[in-house]
């Protein structure tokens, strides 16, 4: 791939990144139309970045000219533009602005964590102008009629400048950290591992493509065609149904919980749904064979063990967790991911150890050089571009003691300040790791984590205070990772590996980061001063908001010790984890990978695990007798699959702009 990297692509990026930022809460909220960003590869910029593939591939081919363009400058522009799409949204605004009003908005409607965690919560958190926060989910008097300038100008700024800033220096300072971890591990995981991302082959191999003036005969490959008309026809006729129900539906989901009983060795399996996802067949079938059937093997195990739970009578009520402040923490085996989450983090941490091991060095020597290092003997040879990355460790140091002193100096005992960000750290590494190279285009936690912290020492470990405050703090990045940026990231060490100028990539993400915040700030704050917070459409996020200030009220209130239940099923996560660790690095047979074990309770598996299914059934398949060859040729028609998805999805988003109703690709 060219390696070349210009202005040009760089402000390509900034000004799409800034439309979307702009344009998807509107979209989303006012429009109520397809959702253009979502899970960790979203729509709208793997459409317009397809786009501009063919359209720089066709002026290059009418003028005889090269591409406007080069491979990694629109990945890059991919970048760019996902960061922008998941920081404007669904990554952090779509729930933050209700995180931080909540107190204010209602604290006359009788709920009791309003009375208990307000005297507790730092004061500087949050707007305290019942006048501004009412405005804001109200609207401006005549706001609907309002041009842009007059609304802004009526936005009480005095009161959320300096809310908006103590928060921006959270969010920027948790971004730091995340790239800090992004330079230090990027390199162990692309150079060192050769960790697959499959979410990114399919924009990595159009960039090929195109840089090798193939893009024509790539968009002209029979099994591609095929792949993306068997995807476009499934969605053509059921947007017709969708817009007109006289027209037939290919069913793309099955509900087999009915086969199932509710009680008894199969009762986990009494609510299972297949979903039929061309796109995420398509990303199942790139990626790795072991790690695509652990993906849906780990999930039936999942509900087989809820079974077997039950007849042998060990099953336990929700409540044997106590109250805790995880999302998705609905059944007490689900808190088997704490442990396996914290050994799987020893796992990575393991892996990069001479990596870590050369840069530690040199950190502790600041005229070292790698190639002084690699004369030693002692490391493995590497690329000198990729060098030690010394400034990141530098930057993790201090990036978490600032956030250990954010969360003392707002209201959590010392020691609690110390363990709370490198939980936060342990649970974005593992969620990087799994959504890039597992290949998942949507990821959720089960636990929190807090939770282990809880459940280990019991809330005494926070104090009230620190309590209400993590309850917050938890919320704003930590909790909802459906958007977050640390797996983008990620993908963009797999970019950074094929430009030249690799700095220039991180001023790139850096520059997105920054100004995408500002963007998503004033966005969100024009949408609600104009039409009303309370028109957006926003139940899921207030929902989820209230939840996990009833949650910290109770937990207050009722000061709970170590859970036992959570320490013993942690535990026993800790334990698998580290056997199915020691089974995939010694035996060359095994069929499992530890990914699986970690996404079996996320509620994402149950729309990913049956595209996972077909996808590795295709792949094995295909592999086994056909080989490599068939396998690249075959490859396309999985290409396609997810080619046509999105582009359909695309295009039904822009018929949705023009109509009361919007035909959704993918699953909501």
């Amino acid at each position: 791939m060219n390696g070349r990297l210009r202005l040009r692509a760089l402000l390509t990026g900034l000004l799409l990144g800034l439309g979307l930022c702009i344009f998807t809460p509107y979209n989303n909220t006012i429009l109520h139309n397809t959702p253009l960003g979502g899970g960790h590869f979203p729509l709208a910029p793997f459409f317009i970045v397809a786009w501009m593939f063919v359209v720089d591939s066709f002026a290059s081919r009418l003028t005889q000219r090269p591409p406007f363009y080069s491979g990694i400058e629109l990945l890059v522009v991919w970048l760019m533009m996902v960061l922008f799409t998941s920081i404007g949204y669904a990554g952090l605004t779509e729930t933050f602005f209700v995180n931080i009003t909540a107190p204010e908005r209602f604290a006359k409607d009788a709920y009791r964590w309003t009375e208990v965690l307000t005297p507790l919560l730092p004061q500087s958190w949050f707007p305290h102008s019942a006048d501004a926060v009412n405005g804001f989910y109200e609207g401006l008097k005549g706001g609907r009629d309002m041009g842009f300038g007059e609304v802004l100008s009526n936005i009480p700024w005095g009161v959320w400048l300096p809310v908006l800033s103590v928060w921006a220096f959270f969010i920027l300072g948790a971004f730091f950290i995340m790239i800090c971890l992004m330079v230090l591990f990027g390199r162990q995981w692309v150079v060192n591992e050769r960790v697959l991302f499959p979410l990114v082959r399919v924009p990595m191999l159009m960039g090929d493509a195109l840089d090798h003036k193939q893009l024509d005969t790539w968009w002209t490959n029979t099994y591609l065609i095929i792949g993306l008309l068997m995807a476009a026809m499934i969605h053509f006729i059921n947007g017709l149904n969708f817009y007109y129900p006289s027209v037939p539906q290919i069913p793309t989901l099955v509900l087999a919980g009915s086969y199932f009983p509710k009680f008894g060795l199969f009762s986990g399996f009494h609510k299972l749904k297949l979903y039929i996802v061309p796109a995420f067949i398509g990303f199942a079938f790139l990626t790795t064979r072991q790690i695509s059937f652990s993906m849906w093997a780990f999930y039936l195990l999942g509900g087989l063990l809820f079974g077997l739970l039950y007849v042998l009578g060990w099953q336990l009520p929700e409540a044997a967790l106590g109250t805790t402040l995880g999302p998705d923490l609905a059944r007490p085996e689900g808190a088997q991911t704490i442990g396996s989450y914290v050994i799987f983090f020893i796992f990575l941490v393991w892996l990069a150890r001479h990596h870590l091991k050369e840069t530690l060095i040199c950190f502790l020597r600041p005229h070292c050089r790698s190639s002084e290092v690699e004369g030693k003997g002692k490391f493995d040879r590497m690329p000198e571009e990729w060098g030690p990355p010394i400034w990141p460790l530098w930057g993790l140091v201090v990036g978490m003691a600032v956030m250990t002193g954010w969360c003392w100096f707002f209201g959590l005992p010392i020691l609690a300040a110390l363990l709370l960000p490198v939980m936060f750290l342990i649970f974005m590494l593992v969620t990087s790791r799994v959504v890039c190279q597992g290949g998942l285009p949507y990821f959720t936690l089960t636990a929190a984590p807090s939770d282990a912290l809880m459940g280990f020492f019991g809330t005494g470990f926070f104090g009230a205070a620190g309590m209400a405050a993590t309850a917050v703090m938890q919320k704003v990045l930590f909790l909802d990772v459906r958007e977050a940026i640390a797996p983008t990231l990620f993908h963009g060490s797999k970019i950074r590996q094929e430009t030249g100028k690799r700095n220039l990539v991180l001023v790139a993400i850096a520059m997105s980061l920054v100004i995408a915040l500002a963007a998503a700030f004033i966005t969100m704050l024009y949408l609600g001063y104009k039409y009303g917070l309370r028109e957006l459409g926003l139940d899921w996020a207030t929902q989820t908001v209230l939840a996990n200030y009833e949650n910290a009220q109770r937990l207050v209130d009722q000061p709970v010790g170590p859970n036992y239940w959570t320490m013993v099923y942690a535990g026993a996560g800790a334990a698998v984890m580290a056997l199915l660790i020691f089974c995939y690095y010694k035996f060359t047979w095994w069929p499992l990978h530890p990914l699986g074990y970690l996404v079996a309770y996320s509620a994402g598996m149950k729309i990913l695990w049956f595209p996972f299914f077909i996808g590795w059934l295709c792949n094995h398949l295909v592999l086994h007798y056909g080989g490599t060859s068939l396998f690249n040729r075959v490859r396309f028609l999985f290409i396609g699959l997810v080619l046509g998805d999105f582009l359909m999805g695309g295009i039904f988003a822009v018929i949705g702009l023009f109509s009361d109703q919007s035909y959704s690709v993918f699953p909501l």
